[in-house]
């Protein structure tokens, strides 16, 4: 064995070992953030023992807390990321998010249960000190690293290193200010942050003067990915359609429930019943927040990474489609119960079996009709292409003549290809086997 085989095997063995040691890294820190949900539930538990007073910000709905442990989809994806490509920081992002999320949901549980029952946990204002900043870094290193460094864990060009360094600043100073800030808790009301400085209110003032510099630093990241999938193409812009398909839908939902919100009071949201939807809405927004982890797990790992382009055209055609469907069936319900009190005096089971029977009728001219619109608004090269294979295609079932029929085929391809030149070359028909050719 030559020196040379035996140095590239030595550095192939430590290769091997420094990625082994990685992955178990990556794997550690994502079983820790785990450990810190399963340690949560018995605090929780006793939590929701305790008398918990109204005025204390604090989910104790068991709803709040599986929610919760859906930020653990941030682990898991950052392990899978950080295990396999440990060069992108993406990976180790979103390890530090999940954990940040596990370590805010515990200390919530332990500060409320130990200052509900005092003497019962040591240091619980300190713990509710601590959670009561730590939402900066969980929201900034996910609405400002990640997206600037996606997909490949590098910034897009050197220009963006002041905004890369200019975040990190923000991010620090108000997680900081917000430590520091004299005044009540935001998770226990009433009760005086235990790490403010009395005696300089000017903390407050500095931290909430600071405190709009780090949406703007947000919306620059997010301008920077706007720019990058403008020069991007293949892969890298199918990556980026993957985290821009799953921030359009963390937005949306949140949109109708902070809408949903405005319209109905806040009692209304705890209440069963007819306003049942209305917690539906929240479990839909929370759920949706997970869908950014996953698009990132998926782009980055290019698993099955072209099927975004299907799953967008889906969403587009199915999500007008549910809501019209929706509004048609408890438009017809409540139209046809009125008609019915008016004519009967009372309501009839009819109105719901008619309505049902009008949206199943409606399902497929609907979806049809939404498809073309979508393919014609946002697909336009390929419903133009579609068009034209389906114009020549009544046009093969009529034409006989071989000439007319090969200009008509140049046409169709030159249409929907739009290629620079189009040539059709037809191949001789060869000689009859009984034909016997002159010597």
């Amino acid at each position: 064995m030559t020196e040379k085989t035996i140095l590239q095997d030595r550095q192939r063995r430590t290769d091997e070992g420094s990625a082994r040691a990685v992955s178990w890294l990556a794997w550690s820190l994502c079983a820790l953030s785990v450990a810190l949900f399963v340690a949560s539930v018995p605090l929780f538990v006793l939590a929701r023992s305790a008398h918990v007073p109204s005025g204390w910000n604090v989910d104790l709905t068991t709803g709040g807390l599986l929610g919760s442990g859906l930020f653990l989809v941030f682990s898991l994806v950052g392990a899978l990321i950080a295990s396999r490509r440990p060069e992108n920081p993406i990976g180790w992002l979103c390890l530090a998010d999940g954990f940040l999320w596990m370590a805010t949901n515990i200390l919530d549980y332990y500060s409320v249960y130990g200052t509900a029952k005092p003497g019962s946990l040591p240091f619980p204002l300190g713990a509710a000190g601590m959670s009561n900043w730590l939402w900066v870094p969980e929201v900034g290193l996910l609405a400002t690293y990640v997206f600037l460094l996606f997909p490949n864990g590098r910034l897009p060009s050197r220009r963006w290193r002041p905004l890369a360094w200019l975040s990190g600043v923000v991010i620090a100073s108000v997680s900081v200010g917000v430590m520091l800030s004299p005044g009540s808790l935001d998770t226990l009301k009433g009760i005086r942050n235990p790490f403010g400085l009395e005696g300089a209110p000017w903390v407050t003032t500095v931290a909430y003067l600071i405190l709009p510099l780090l949406p703007l630093c947000m919306l620059a990241s997010a301008l920077s990915l706007v720019l990058r999938y403008r020069r991007s193409a293949g892969d890298e812009r199918q990556q980026i359609k993957w985290i821009a398909f799953a921030a359009s839908v963390v937005a949306l939902t949140y949109l109708v429930t902070m809408v949903t919100s405005f319209i109905h009071p806040s009692e209304a949201w705890t209440t069963a019943g007819s306003v049942w939807w209305l917690n539906l809405l929240t479990i839909a927004a929370l759920l949706s927040f997970v869908t950014i982890p996953i698009a990132v797990g998926f782009a980055v790992l290019k698993y099955r990474l072209y099927e975004i382009d299907l799953i967008i055209n889906r969403a587009l055609v199915y999500g007008p489609l549910t809501v019209l469907l929706a509004v048609t069936y408890f438009g017809g319900v409540v139209g046809l119960q009125y008609v019915f009190r008016a004519l009967t005096g009372q309501e009839s089971t009819l109105a719901v079996v008619a309505s049902t029977l009008a949206i199943a009728a409606l399902f497929n001219p609907l979806r049809s009709r939404i498809q073309e619109l979508v393919d014609r608004r946002f697909y336009r090269r390929k419903y133009d292409a579609r068009k034209t294979l389906e114009a020549f295609s009544a046009k093969l079932r009529d034409e006989t003549d071989l000439e007319s029929l090969g200009e008509h085929l140049a046409g169709a391809v030159s249409e929907a290809m739009q290629p620079s030149h189009v040539s059709l070359w037809l191949r001789p028909e060869p000689a009859s086997k009984g034909v016997q050719t002159a010597r």
